[in-house]
């Protein structure tokens, strides 16, 4: 698929074989188009800024250096846009303050080019800041053109596939990888203040664990050993606050699935989880919507968010709904009534749920909450106390053996956050990885094996410890109202083209 582009008569070829004779005519007066430094004194931003009263008309014997990309070339490039990170500024360049050799050089720049320029400060009298160029370097030839202007790069396909031209040409794309990077900044700063460490665990596992997901498989050459990417930072985490190298700790990391891509859903994504030795999950819901409302204040300046339609309060507290109650609130069956699989499947099959035979109590449970409340649950809302049959990793609820202290934050529908009252009884554990083991000898390909060295990790003894593990991406997406995670992952994973 060819983009179109700025030069609209030619060819993406025809004009970069045009550019590559300028390498050479280039070549021809002793210019490298490719130089190895330059020394920036100012960015677009900040001489804005800095000359915002200058009035119309009014130049300068103020003298600064900038560099950036050409975006656009008027008056056979007496006038010139430039763009750095920072934003965009104009460039005013005359042969009667350039000099003839220089004035040649600047015939062969093409927009897309990188060059620095160096010059004086005015305002022009139609009221534009302007650097008044005395010498012009170029930085980069760019052998390809940019996406038409009028048109721009507007197939998500190539956006995707060629980020890097997304960037170039769509400021609010580099402005939501802007805030993602302040996002995760403000995490880490929240949780410095909260007392945590931020740790690493490792990414080549033995085993998948920690969550109930497939994943990838790789093998080491040296070791002559399988190993798998991991689906989750748990379980590491979990034998770090057995280690007592701190009560509070945390990681931000890539964290790898082997299943389907939708706009919710990326092969590899990023999650945060963090652990705190002597609390529970009713100290992680007030951490989570704490650190979230923090986050959202100090990146966006207020706690109420707008997502696609829908107006989002994230103001502490958050309401709390248990998942049994939410279920018979919205289809006024309770499970908590029902005590054998066989009859919650004839209940899930009136209310129209695809189930199927063979599902135990909890995945049934389950099933019904995913179709019937979780699309509902657009504010906020912390939906506790979920089955035990799905919570391997949870303690048992403390009034319910049925069910486990265990929370999934819902915002705008879709799930931010899970988090427990950790399991810590090393026999409890061994028996709860057993039943995930069965379950996978059984065809589940999402269930857990058994982590012999993680029981033998609890032996030792881990505190009453609450966690939580949270998927940054789906954070950014709701905080810069990106309606895919593609939008918000650089460099996402993508079918291969022939």
């Amino acid at each position: 698929m060819e983009v179109q582009t700025q030069e609209t008569n030619s060819s993406i070829n025809q004009i970069r074989q045009t550019r590559i004779q300028k390498l050479t005519d280039l070549a021809d007066k002793g210019i490298n188009p490719y130089p190895y430094k330059f020394v920036k004194t100012a960015c677009a931003k900040e001489l804005q800024e800095k000359y915002a009263s200058l009035e119309a008309g009014v130049e300068t014997e103020d003298v600064y250096s900038v560099a950036g990309r050409v975006m656009a070339i008027r008056n056979t490039g007496m006038f010139i846009d430039l763009q750095d990170d920072s934003g965009k500024i104009q460039i005013f360049s005359h042969k009667e303050n350039v000099s003839e050799d220089q004035m040649k050089i600047l015939k062969l720049i093409d927009i897309g080019d990188i060059v620095g320029f160096k010059g004086t400060i005015r305002r022009t009298p139609r009221g534009e800041l302007s650097i008044k160029t005395t010498e012009l370097t170029l930085l980069s030839k760019a052998l390809l053109p940019l996406p038409e202007k009028h048109h721009g790069l507007t197939d998500v396909e190539i956006r995707y596939r060629q980020r890097y031209v997304d960037l170039i040409v769509n400021e609010e794309v580099r402005e939501t990888f802007r805030k993602r990077s302040l996002i995760i900044s403000k995490i880490r700063e929240f949780l410095t203040k909260q007392g945590y460490m931020e740790v690493e665990t490792p990414i080549l596992q033995t085993m998948a664990s920690g969550a109930n997901a497939r994943p990838f498989n790789t093998h080491h050459n040296a070791l002559e050993m399988d190993l798998t990417l991991r689906i989750a930072l748990e379980l590491y985490l979990k034998r770090l606050i057995v280690g007592g190298v701190s009560e509070k700790v945390y990681e931000i990391g890539r964290c790898f699935r082997n299943e389907g891509i939708d706009t919710r859903h990326n092969p590899e994504f990023t999650m945060i989880e963090l652990y705190e030795a002597y609390a529970d999950y009713n100290d992680m819901m007030t951490l989570t919507e704490n650190m979230v409302a923090y986050v959202a204040k100090e990146v966006l300046g207020t706690t109420k968010i707008t997502y696609g339609e829908n107006e989002i309060d994230l103001t502490p507290p958050w309401d709390r709904k248990t998942m049994l109650g939410a279920i018979k609130d919205e289809t006024g069956v309770d499970f908590m009534e029902i005590f054998t699989p066989e009859q919650a499947l004839e209940e899930a099959k009136k209310l129209h749920v695809a189930v199927e035979q063979g599902m135990n109590w909890g995945q049934i449970v389950d099933a019904v909450f995913e179709e019937k409340v979780e699309p509902k649950l657009i504010q906020p809302c912390h939906i506790i106390d979920y089955p035990r049959e799905i919570s391997p990793l949870a303690k048992v609820h403390r009034s319910n053996d049925r069910l486990t202290e265990r929370f999934e934050t819902r915002i705008n529908g879709w799930e931010v956050a899970n988090a427990f009252s950790e399991l810590s009884d090393p026999i409890d554990q061994r028996q709860r990885f057993e039943a995930q083991a069965k379950a996978k000898a059984a065809g589940d390909e999402e269930a857990m094996d058994i982590d012999e060295d993680f029981i033998t990790a609890l032996e030792y003894g881990m505190p009453p410890t609450g966690g939580m593990g949270m998927g940054i991406d789906r954070i950014v997406m709701l905080l810069t109202n990106s309606p895919s995670i593609r939008d918000v992952i650089a460099f996402p994973t993508l079918k291969k083209r022939d």
